[in-house]
């Protein structure tokens, strides 16, 4: 049996697997950690699997392959990956973000390994686009990527075939580079004042704006002007990442998901595509933006795809 592991910024999920064909069953989900000690997360961890495997009947030492789908950056440890998350841990960028720890990293592979046999853990965009790729809008594209828009900001990357991971399995963390000016009133989990998660993230616009996104969005799809304003500015935002990731990796499709993304993806796309559409045509001619194949499942079929 496998068990297939999300962990996000808002909240970790939890589902058992008997193959990469079978369907999911157990789901579990709650809030994310963040307090206690740093080993808070795999703590959770194995007791979610745990109790799942207790309501399903299902022996838990049944259970000897895990795959993590885990929002990043990560640092690396003796080997094994730790999460320097921005949304999870509150030493990172200090006590102005509000969040209740002073971790600088989540102890995450390690007590996961002294239990299971086989651990993989991998950046939550770069497992979603391999997800994509096998079952979702991605299939058949070779030079691709997979971008979150939720609580945070993510990237997953494939060109040639290949998807990238980087010296520590960071590459595409696009969502802490710059696009605009700075904006002081735009400080990032990261400690960055003014990129794009801090600028367009979930939980950024909430402390941005003062209004949650789904409730800026709503107003804007029913045409406040204010509301319309301000979503264009996101949308520039974005738009101007997305732009970026074409014209540095020469890109053919982008599939799109995350719970910003996805809540509110009709208003959205055209005007992320807008975005991108016109500038250089010889690199963004026949660049696609799509939704998510795997819809709002994505984060959970994104762990799956881990464990072949």
């Amino acid at each position: 049996m496998r068990a297939c592991v999300d962990i996000g910024g808002t909240k970790v999920a939890v589902s058992l697997s008997a193959d990469s064909t079978s369907p999911l069953i157990g789901r579990r989900s709650e809030p994310t950690a963040k307090t206690g000690d740093n080993d808070a997360v795999a703590l959770q961890i194995l007791r979610l699997i745990d109790e799942i495997c207790a309501e399903q009947g299902i022996a838990a030492d049944s259970i000897d392959r895990v795959g993590v789908s885990s929002a990043g950056p990560f640092v690396l440890r003796d080997g094994m990956v730790e999460l320097a998350t921005p949304n999870i841990c509150g030493g990172i960028a200090g006590p102005a973000r509000g969040l209740p720890n002073q971790w600088m990293t989540a102890i995450v592979e390690a007590p996961l390994k002294r239990r299971f046999d086989h651990v993989r853990v991998e950046n939550d965009a770069v497992a979603a686009l391999e997800a994509e790729r096998r079952w979702g809008a991605l299939q058949g594209a070779d030079h691709c990527a997979y971008v979150t828009w939720s609580t945070g900001v993510g990237v997953g990357l494939c060109v040639d075939g290949r998807i990238l991971h980087g010296k520590n399995g960071n590459a595409g963390h696009a969502g802490h580079s710059f696009v605009v000016d700075d904006d002081s009133n735009a400080l990032c989990g990261c400690g960055n004042v003014g990129d794009v998660e801090g600028l367009a993230a979930g939980n950024s616009i909430a402390r941005r704006f003062g209004h949650p996104a789904a409730d800026l969005f709503a107003a804007a799809a029913a045409g406040d002007p204010q509301a319309l304003a301000t979503t264009d500015a996101l949308c520039r935002v974005m738009g101007r990442m997305l732009y970026n990731l074409v014209a540095t990796l020469d890109l053919q499709r982008i599939s799109l998901g995350g719970s910003v993304f996805w809540n509110n993806r009709d208003f959205l796309l055209p005007r992320l595509q807008a975005q991108v559409d016109g500038k250089l045509v010889a690199l963004t001619r026949g660049a696609v933006l799509v939704p998510a194949g795997l819809g709002d499942k994505v984060g959970d079929y994104a762990a799956l795809a881990l464990l072949d």
